[in-house]
């Protein structure tokens, strides 16, 4: 059985003209969306893990430039943004979202959350990954508040990956906020994809 080793980079090379991408449009997206399905973990009422991979962001870019109409300036730009998301072989990269309908409510809720991005980590039998935040990216405030979206890379040691492939172990994502204490463990269907993401 041949593994296939997952791409790393997204180069101009990789990136669809814009109708060739309408005509097959619906189709990508749906099979993206099936591909998010096992990589999303909730964590609590309102936060939501999103794993990213090559796919999920090669997705995003060709939908910027679909909706933006940009051209060859925005390639660049949407390649300099998102490339950065892909994992590299030892980690796992995730946008967590703090997804609060109510604008009243989440503005409230998010100023009560002030840090919220430095207390998140996969769990594997009790042994911590702690996420690293993308702080140039999005971040807490000065004010206290937190944004509604963070970009979280979990680098991993070669025995972790290991440990989090053994499915003897348990693997839970906690988010440790005073505010916001909330643990989840995740299914083999979700280890089983976000393992893909390991060299």
């Amino acid at each position: 059985m041949t593994i296939m080793t997952p791409k790393r980079l997204i180069t101009r090379a990789d990136i669809l003209p814009m109708a060739e991408y309408a005509a097959e449009r619906r189709q990508r997206r749906a099979d993206v969306i099936a591909l998010k399905r096992a990589r999303r973990i909730a964590v609590g009422p309102f936060a939501t893990f999103h794993f990213e991979t090559y796919e999920t962001m090669w997705q995003q870019i060709h939908e910027m430039l679909y909706i933006e109409k940009g051209g060859e300036q925005q390639i660049e730009d949407e390649l300099a943004a998102y490339n950065p998301l892909i994992p590299q072989g030892s980690e796992l990269v995730a946008t967590m979202m703090l997804e609060i309908e109510d604008p009243v409510r989440r503005a409230a809720t998010l100023a009560t959350l002030g840090g919220i991005e430095d207390m998140i980590a996969l769990e594997i039998d009790g042994e911590r990954v702690a996420a690293v935040p993308e702080h140039d990216v999005e971040r807490t405030k000065a004010d206290g508040k937190t944004s509604s979206v963070h970009f979280l890379r979990f680098p991993f040691t070669r025995a972790q990956i290991e440990a989090f492939r053994d499915p003897a172990r348990r693997v839970m994502l906690s988010i440790g906020h005073p505010n916001y204490g909330h643990i989840a463990v995740l299914s083999p269907e979700n280890r089983a994809a976000l393992a893909r993401d390991f060299d």
